[in-house]
């Protein structure tokens, strides 16, 4: 039986393992911890009053669906701030919470009752497609009139083609959570009650007037006394929490009663689905949980120089109340604001995409909510993100899945691909991928055969909601945050420059990683990219060189790496640092018999010898490559390197006898 303690030393074997041990320490009271990759049999809920249990490898009562979505993330969650327990635990303590159970669900029931009599009457008459955009809206108006818990309901669900059709995610898609503000004098008394002192004391000045407002709080600007620093002040609106978790026992309840249809279409419970949602919602909660997520990603970006990430002010902030630097920034929804500032919108979309990609691929923690209100084009050309309050993570375990499948689309691998699925918890497990691999196939080739010029994620996307909806694919919620991030930055590239090319910018940042980075994984990968059917791609060599150095390029051409006077431990990449990758690849030519096998048969293959294409390379990388450096390099690793060469000789010559 493997559990999260024999994970725990095992992550510290390597670098990433380190990074995250140290990532744990910093963050031990965090409810969502990312560790490694590793399997739990017989798991258990990992609520503190279950944690014993969890080591025991004894399941908890009530605690199966959350086991599901552990195994699937491949993380370890020590402290839980959602359990299908708590929420009934909290739900029921409070006095009268029967009454107000019954009127609430009446209320609801009633109301969405009403809505699928409608719907069960179009079907009846026959006229259910026309009445499509009507009910469609009309589904968005009663997610506003039942509250906030339904307003981020819908969100959820714009995002989940598994769950509804596209016609009505994308009616869903404009449910916008601006309400009307709550008065300033509750959320005057509410920051004073977290601050301890009168609001006067700590600022000289706060606006009269909310910045924004929402369904679970609302926004205010001030100064701070002491240094007349201008902050932002996020207030957490009066008596939200118990709404929140009296619905969500509401949801839960009457998800039971539809778990044998969600089995069938999804493959999963669906209470299951209201868990993730129930988590993420809880999450948005608790503001001391999103000052930890922006320091973070303060810690994820602290060097580069072309991202944001305001600072928490921690002495003056507390579970309902926030204080961050305030962001003097231009919506990124304004294009003639941002080329009046001076600003390079090549420059800054470049800066924005690979961001984007840092967060998802190299840090597994990203922005779960990329609205063009959370993002903001600094003057400097820096790029600035606001609202951490949804955040997701994902394990180094889906992060290598996710490369893999990269790796796959390229080489074209739809068997693969279709397993990568099942890898991911989209599928369940000993699902038959068969009938997927066609479609599959069908999606990417005439999404990829039209070239990036034509490429983007929106058509793509709608392609593969309608496989969603045919097959009975469940989209985990960490990953509809992901498809919703990515369109999110998509559709606000294309409002800066209506002809801009997300895969342009993305390709060459995953050309990048792939020859730049130590990880060992994705080493692997690379060698998988470069070798198609045993056969070496010399012209996919190249290509990932030269998407590689057209990154670095577009990176440096940034105007916020020109500004003077900022921290000198910021690091910027000049120029391809091929050093590492060039003394690993000897490494492992001298110590890997399978790789020096085939890379000789590279050199040689059609009974001639590629000296021209070893000399394409080579001219494409001279300028990038320091000679004296890389000899340093392998002289430093040579005894290791002969010391294990020796050894695979010699496993080889006794193996032989």
């Amino acid at each position: 039986m493997e559990v999260c303690v024999a994970t725990i030393g095992r992550i510290h074997s390597d670098t990433e393992g380190l990074r995250l041990n140290r990532e744990w320490n910093r963050r031990q009271r965090h409810e969502l911890r990312t560790l490694s990759t590793f399997r739990i049999s017989n798991s258990a809920s990992t609520t503190p009053s279950t944690s014993s249990a969890l080591l025991l490898g004894k399941p908890s009562l009530g605690s199966s669906a959350m086991e599901q979505l552990d195994i699937e993330r491949g993380v370890c969650i020590p402290f839980r701030k959602y359990t299908p327990e708590t929420v009934r635990n909290k739900v029921l303590e409070s006095r009268g919470a029967i009454l107000s159970l019954l009127a609430r669900g009446a209320k609801i029931v009633w109301n969405l009752g009403l809505y699928w009599s409608a719907l069960t009457y179009d079907c009846l008459v026959g006229r259910d497609e026309e009445v499509v955009p009507y009910r469609a809206r009309q589904l968005r108006n009663l997610l506003c009139d039942l509250g906030p818990s339904f307003i981020k309901a819908g969100q959820v669900l714009a995002n989940r083609p598994d769950i509804i059709r596209e016609d009505y995610m994308n009616e869903l898609c404009i449910l916008q959570d601006d309400v009307p503000p709550f008065p300033n004098q509750v959320a005057f008394a509410i920051i004073e009650d977290e601050l301890g002192q009168p609001l006067e004391k700590v600022f000289s000045k706060i606006s009269s007037q909310t910045i924004a407002a929402a369904s679970l709080g609302q926004v205010y600007r001030a100064t701070l006394r002491e240094t007349g620093e201008d902050v932002a002040i996020k207030v957490q609106r009066p008596g939200i929490e118990p709404i929140i978790y009296r619905d969500l026992f509401l949801f839960r309840t009457l998800a039971s009663f539809l778990n044998g249809i969600s089995l069938q279409k999804l493959g999963c419970n669906a209470e299951l689905i209201v868990d993730e949602f129930g988590e993420k919602l809880l999450e948005e909660l608790d503001y001391t949980l999103e000052a930890r997520n922006i320091e973070d990603f303060i810690e994820n970006f602290k060097n580069d120089p072309t991202v944001k990430i305001p600072r928490v002010y921690k002495k003056l902030s507390g579970s309902r109340v926030l204080v961050m630097e305030w962001i003097d920034g231009i919506r990124c929804t304004d294009p003639q604001a941002i080329k009046e500032a001076g600003i390079d919108v090549n420059g800054f979309l470049t800066v924005g995409v690979s961001a984007a990609l840092r967060q998802l691929l190299e840090f597994g923690l990203f922005h779960g909510d990329p609205h063009p209100g959370n993002i903001f084009a600094m003057r400097d050309g820096r790029i600035a993100y606001v609202d951490f309050g949804n955040v997701a993570v994902l394990s180094q375990q889906n992060k290598q899945i996710l490369i893999d499948a990269v790796v796959h689309a390229v080489n074209e691998d739809y068997v693969e691909m279709a397993n990568d699925f099942t890898r991911l918890g989209f599928l369940a497990s000993g699902t038959d991928v068969s009938p997927i691999i066609p479609a599959l196939e069908a999606i990417w080739q005439n999404s990829s055969g039209k070239g990036l010029s034509d490429f983007n994620f929106r058509s793509v996307t709608g392609k593969f909601n309608q496989l969603v909806y045919q097959y009975p694919i469940r989209i985990p919620e960490r990953f509809s945050l992901v498809i919703r991030s990515l369109l999110t930055q998509e559709g606000i590239c294309f409002t800066l420059k209506p002809d801009f090319k997300f895969l342009e910018v993305a390709y060459p940042y995953v050309a990048k990683r792939l020859l730049t980075d130590p990880n060992p994984a994705l080493r692997e990968r690379l060698i998988q990219v470069l070798f198609k059917d045993g056969v070496f791609q010399w012209k996919r060599l190249e290509n990932l060189i030269v998407l590689a150095k057209e990154n670095v390029a577009k990176m440096n051409n940034n105007p916020a790496l020109q500004v003077k006077n900022r921290s000198m431990n910021w690091q910027v990449q000049k120029k391809l640092d091929l050093t590492d990758t060039i003394r690993d690849g000897a490494r492992m030519f001298l110590v890997d018999a399978g790789i020096r096998r085939q890379l000789l048969m590279a050199l040689t293959e059609d009974s001639k010898l590629h000296i021209q294409e070893l000399f394409d390379v080579y001219r494409l990388v001279q300028d990038e490559i320091d000679i004296s450096s890389v000899a340093l390099e392998v002289l430093r690793d040579l005894p290791e390197v002969t010391r294990e060469f020796m050894l695979s000789w010699s496993e080889s010559v006794l193996s032989d006898r």
